[in-house]
């Protein structure tokens, strides 16, 4: 947000990145970073920017210190560091600032779905040699993300989830059942819906593998789609980039079930175990 504005700032003023750097002693690619969100903000250096942009209501130069603090204090999640990869901690902190939440998971239940059960399961299968104060770490970080789904201010989160997920049994018949009893209950709440990806529909838009999108309430800030790796993630902000993935998306959401699908689905997989 901070970086976005200070963008916006600048290209009001028809002042390019090599005149802004200049003027606080750094490169060009250091107000690049700046504007992208990628580095860390000295308060000294966004006053001297405010001053250049021509920013003086007192207001106004408050709100935008204030967003300097904030970007440098650390988020909840970071008390996780030791368990969490650099990549992933990204993620997470882009997440909790998303307003909607756009996924498509093809091998598990999606994270901001699972039962702790489901998710000690899953977790364990990702980390066998992880001693069990780590695996309830990680679990307990899941749980934590969830939270946001339940309040007022919470994001809409749209989920698209392959058969094949529901499917493969994870942790035994017991866990399964809690978990699509879960998936149930929480596709009734008003800022979720869940879609089930058929078999029978065969070849579909995002053969490619899981994703998701994440859109910012800031008109300023572009969607990030975020594809995760074995060993890494990739986040996509291009519009050029992020395009093909909103399409995907949509057909998916056309292509799968409705809220009543769903439901029917989830019941048939409930009776079967």
């Amino acid at each position: 947000m901070l970086g976005a504005s200070l963008r916006r700032l600048r290209e009001e003023r028809g002042l390019t990145r090599e005149v802004a750097g200049f003027h606080i002693r750094a490169s060009e690619s250091k107000i690049s970073r700046m504007e992208l969100g990628r580095v860390g903000f000295k308060t000294r250096d966004v006053e001297d920017l405010l001053t250049l942009y021509g920013v003086h209501d007192d207001a106004e130069r408050r709100g935008l210190l204030e967003m300097v603090r904030e970007a440098n204090t650390p988020g909840w999640w970071h008390k996780y560091g030791e368990v969490l990869p650099n990549w992933f901690v990204t993620y997470v902190g882009l997440e909790e600032a998303a307003s909607v939440i756009r996924t498509y998971e093809v091998q598990f239940v999606p994270g901001l779905l699972q039962t702790a059960a489901y998710a000690r399961s899953v977790i364990q299968l990702g980390f066998p040699d992880a001693p069990d104060g780590e695996v309830e770490k990680r679990v307990h970080l899941r749980m934590q993300r969830q939270d946001r789904l339940t309040r007022k201010d919470g994001p809409r989160l749209w989920a698209v989830v392959d058969e094949a997920a529901l499917k493969r049994p994870i942790g035994g018949n017991a866990i399964m059942r809690e978990q699509l009893q879960h998936l149930l209950e929480v596709s009734t709440l008003p800022n979720i819906t869940l879609q089930v990806m058929p078999f029978r529909f065969g070849m579909h838009a995002a053969e490619g593998g899981a994703f998701t999108i994440l859109r910012f309430p800031e008109s300023d800030l572009s969607d990030v789609v975020y594809v995760e790796q074995l060993w890494g993630a990739l986040y996509l902000d291009k519009r050029e980039d992020v395009d093909p993935y909103l399409t995907a998306m949509e057909q998916l959401c056309v292509e799968s079930t409705t809220p009543g699908g769903t439901a029917e689905i989830l019941g048939d997989l409930l009776r079967e175990i």
